[in-house]
């Protein structure tokens, strides 16, 4: 296995079974920091810098709270608009990460540009972690969604994952790559215009990894041991709530997973995970079932991240 010291997260397309199983084992490790409220003192003398093109709630914040939970220090921007890196000038991402290397220990960059983290890192000297990238992947993200499926079902082979939503999205990439490296199969269901681009499917099969595309929710929910989903409808993001139309646009039926439809189809022991934010292909009434793990799942974020961080930045090997 090959050390995380100094290490970039970029993408899971390359990480084996036993890295994957070494992250959780150092989350299990760190848990007891996050769970208790306390902060320790790990990466005392390193720094964090975040450098979010994109908007974020889940990630930055998950991100910089692991830095401090750890004892660290964090630094960096949520808005490019506000640096010289998104202005007028619109700075390269080499002179950008050529710069902010000498800031911090560690950098962790969000991007709406494919692949801007791997450019990123052609010119830091210190560790980049993806934290998503346009198209591309989200390691992160789904690292603490398969910690969490590995937390609460004890196991991530055996398993049947029903991917739902818009698969071209980062999460499902990275998920799908991920599942190459377990016992498992992966049932895809979305909108014909948000299916599996052939280039991804090639990829998948070169590496075995088991999927079936099917055509709805109900079609795979009964076979599901989990169910993970992203939304097919996206707000405008570039309008506030009162700027946008009075009727948003509406998830249809087939990628919506529903209190009824759990009841009458999904195994009892099921789990949806969600990396939010949700429209309505998720009710808020399925918050109050056995089912729910998408608040465990915020939870587990800041642990996993503690766990990548302690393990790029030497402080556990």
């Amino acid at each position: 296995m090959r050390s995380f010291l100094g290490r970039d997260i970029l993408s899971l397309k390359d990480f084996s079974r036993d890295e994957f199983n070494r992250v959780f084992q150092v989350c299990d490790d760190l848990k007891p920091y996050a769970r208790d409220r306390r902060n320790g003192d790990l990466l005392k003398d390193k720094t964090l810098l975040t450098a979010f093109y994109q908007p974020s709630t889940r990630t930055r914040l998950s991100t910089e709270a692991a830095m401090h939970r750890l004892g660290g220090h964090v630094l960096g921007f949520s808005d490019a608009k506000m640096t010289r890196a998104g202005d007028f000038y619109q700075e390269s991402i080499k002179d950008t990460f050529h710069m902010l290397e000498y800031y911090g220990d560690v950098i962790a960059i969000r991007h709406f540009q494919q692949g801007a983290p791997a450019e990123a890192a052609r010119w830091a000297s210190v560790p980049v972690i993806n934290c998503g990238d346009g198209w591309g992947e989200h390691p992160t993200q789904v690292l603490t969604d398969l910690y969490t499926i590995r937390t609460e079902l004890g196991t991530l082979d055996g398993l049947t994952y029903l991917l739902v939503g818009d698969m071209r999205m980062r999460t499902m990439h990275s998920i799908l790559y991920a599942l190459s490296q377990f016992d498992a199969e992966a049932l895809v269901v979305g909108p014909p215009d948000m299916s599996l681009l052939p280039e991804f499917k090639a990829e998948l099969d070169a590496v075995n990894v088991r999927y079936r595309e099917i055509e709805s929710v109900a079609d795979g929910i009964a076979q599901a041991d989990v169910i993970y989903m992203e939304p097919v409808v996206q707000a405008d993001y570039t309008k506030g709530r009162v700027e946008r139309d009075a009727v948003l646009p509406t998830t249809p039926e087939a990628y919506r997973v529903t209190r009824e439809l759990l009841a009458a189809k999904a195994k009892s022991s099921s789990i949806i995970l969600h990396s939010l934010p949700r429209m309505d292909e998720l009710p808020s009434d399925v918050d109050e079932t056995r089912h729910q793990r998408y608040w465990v799942e915020a939870f587990n974020g800041v642990v996993l991240r503690m766990a990548l961080l302690s393990l790029v930045l030497g402080a556990v090997e």
